[in-house]
């Protein structure tokens, strides 16, 4: 199983970027897949969420600003990230769950965002 992400990089406050995250290994459209970010020094923070059926979620700080997607056909969850934030920096993780006769939940090497002032 391999959750290979891409898109991050140094963007200044106010700009976009997009993340990627193509999967491999499972059956992507089955898989409930989400967006994770880690600051230094700070927990792991759910960012977005959508589900196989396509149900999505935001925490609210994000709400508004950035989208998430998936393209089945490409086994692919993207991150649209718009009005990017300097607190925003971080390591933003993706991460794959589901079942398919048994439970798992797969991690990214994740992809670092840093948002300079």
């Amino acid at each position: 199983v391999q959750l290979v992400e891409s898109g991050g990089g140094l963007v200044q406050a106010g700009g976009s970027l997009r993340l990627s995250c193509a999967a491999s290994g499972i059956i992507f459209s089955i898989s409930n897949m989400r967006w994770y970010r880690q600051a230094p020094g700070k927990q792991r923070e759910l960012v977005a969420s959508i589900t196989s059926g396509g149900s999505i979620t935001y925490v609210d700080s994000v709400r508004g600003r950035f989208t998430i997607s998936r393209d089945n056909a490409k086994n692919t969850v993207y991150l649209q990230m718009n009005s990017l934030k300097c607190e925003e920096t971080a390591v933003y993780y993706c991460n794959a769950q589901g079942y398919d006769y048994s439970s798992y939940d797969y991690w990214g090497q994740g992809t670092q965002v840093t948002v300079s002032s």
